[in-house]
């Protein structure tokens, strides 16, 4: 396959949506968020506090993962996902790994936590953030972007990546 996917990952509040929206405004590639694979059950149980399993996560991964192969068949596309632990990401590049590029949004618990609190449209409460953060493994091949950067220097640094292939 010669087109890609750029998977936007980071915990809850972080920007993946914002940054995916505008990137995809920059590129025109069509943007996705993985929040609308959960299933029902599994935005019901976040709404009220409870984090997710991993048995919750797998068919949410493979649904994604589906969804991106089938797409990037004809064109390039990016992906919102929190994408938190090694193997989520394994899943999600599976058999397409040289067609992923991961850009990872970083930020600090009190920096999100603040985004999260201010957000009023979102059904994952700030009493998870704390769930995604002790989940969360750092990954080693991706671009690292700290979050408190201006969103045009994230998109910017993004373009750069995309460009150089690096």
């Amino acid at each position: 396959m010669k087109y890609k996917v750029i998977y936007i990952m980071g915990v809850s509040g972080s920007g993946k949506t914002t940054i995916g929206q505008q990137l995809s405004e920059r590129t025109g590639y069509p943007f996705y968020d993985a929040d609308d694979f959960h299933t029902e059950n599994s935005k019901a149980s976040m709404k009220v506090g409870k984090p997710l399993t991993d048995a919750d996560r797998w068919p949410w991964l493979q649904n994604i993962q589906q969804f991106v192969i089938k797409k990037i068949k004809t064109g390039n596309i990016i992906m919102a996902c929190s994408a938190l632990k090694e193997a989520y990401r394994g899943r999600l590049s599976q058999s397409i790994e040289e067609n992923c590029t991961w850009v990872f949004l970083q930020g600090d618990y009190e920096t999100i936590l603040k985004r999260v609190k201010e957000r009023t449209d979102h059904y994952m409460p700030s009493t998870l953030l704390q769930s995604q953060f002790d989940t969360l493994e750092v990954p080693v091949k991706t671009l690292m972007i700290d979050i408190k950067l201006a969103p045009e220097t994230i998109l910017d640094t993004i373009l750069s990546k995309i460009k150089t292939g690096n």
